[in-house]
């Protein structure tokens, strides 16, 4: 709701108050607040098997940003930053925490990024492996030659991501966790896996001109759909003999020849994406889709219907965090008015357990 409706509402009931009053009550001293939204990403982090993620387009300062949704059925958290990139996210994934580290899941990560080995190696030699900070690492990449590079790709940025990557490793998050997504290229990251729903979505937004098109396009779409209901009859009983089946009617749907130029060029396109299609095959306890990760960033988009966007660095934190932590209470039947009675100490209510405990 608008700062003018929330005024008007209390002003209705005979309380007297302004709506600067009513800003600094929602932004000002939730500390607490901030820190338990925190508390609820890292434990997500920790201890889920997989995780969804999604963005979506945010203002803040008057200029265009992106709010980053991370969660699964446990738990749900945002994030706004001005970027939207693998980089960006990477720092989303820490946490809070602000170290740079090399070790092996690092350096494994530089590898598959294709930064040169020359480079790895001179990173590997040397005795500093943490970083606190931002200032500690830019210094060591100048030291090492990294910032005068000119080469594709960018030097900085793999090593950077890299050394995010294993700060997150240390920090024991997504140690084995696969991350879910619609295919956008900064979600790619460790284990994975690809939202089915998007996948088809590509095959029914097709433009067909001709009659035989449109056959040739409805029949793959109902191949995809058959396929989707038996994946989700494996994710119930997983079978070896399946699994293997499964693989193989993969290829012949994504690998068949339809004369519809356009829809074999897509159809060869998600082929390449059959590792992270299939993920499911190895790890049944991932959903199929982002669902969940698009119905909690609608409240985002809502609220953007809403404001125009945030114009403090607090009011925006305030704004993702109690966003994330009223989907959070939900995921676990806690009513948000029992949890802020809670949290504020508002004698007679219910007693809420710290939310990343849950």
């Amino acid at each position: 709701s608008t700062l003018p409706r929330l005024t008007a509402l209390l002003q209705s009931v005979g309380l007297s108050i302004s709506e600067r009053e009513i800003q600094r009550l929602l932004t000002e001293k939730q500390d607490g607040f901030l820190d338990e939204t925190r508390d609820v990403l890292r434990a997500g982090l920790r201890t889920s098997p997989w995780i969804s993620v999604d963005d979506t387009g945010a203002r803040h300062k008057a200029k265009n940003g992106y709010c980053t949704q991370i969660g699964n059925e446990h738990f749900t958290w945002f994030g706004t930053r001005p970027s939207k990139s693998r980089l960006n996210f990477l720092d989303l994934l820490r946490a809070g925490h602000t170290d740079f580290v090399l070790n092996d899941a690092a350096f494994d990560y530089m590898r598959g990024r294709a930064l040169p080995a020359m480079l790895i190696a001179s990173l590997a030699e040397q005795p500093e492996r943490d970083f606190a900070d931002q200032a500690s690492w830019s210094a060591q990449l100048d030291r090492l030659g990294f910032t005068g590079l000119t080469t594709t790709p960018d030097p900085v940025q793999i090593a950077t991501e890299g050394a995010i990557w294993g700060s997150i490793h240390a920090h024991d998050f997504l140690r084995d966790a696969v991350v879910l997504s619609d295919d956008a290229g900064q979600f790619a990251i460790g284990q994975h896996a690809l939202c089915w729903v998007h996948a088809e979505r590509l095959v029914h937004k097709l433009d067909a001109f001709t009659e035989p098109h449109r056959a040739a396009q409805q029949n793959v779409r109902k191949l995809i759909w058959n396929f989707y209901a038996d994946l989700k009859a494996y994710k119930a009983n997983p079978d070896k003999h399946r699994r293997l089946a499964l693989r193989a009617r993969f290829d012949r749907i994504f690998r068949c020849r339809t004369g519809f130029a356009t829809l074999d060029r897509l159809l060869a396109r998600l082929h390449a994406n059959k590792a992270e299609l299939l993920m499911v095959l190895e790890r049944p306890e991932i959903p199929l889709h982002t669902n969940g990760s698009e119905n909690d960033i609608r409240c985002h988009v809502t609220r953007r219907k809403v404001s125009a966007g945030t114009r403090s660095d607090l009011g925006r934190d305030c704004r993702d965090a109690f966003l994330g932590l009223a989907k959070t209470c939900a995921r676990h039947g806690v009513a948000f008015w029992d949890y802020l009675g809670s949290r504020l100490k508002v004698p007679g209510h219910t007693v809420v357990p710290p939310l990343a405990e849950l």
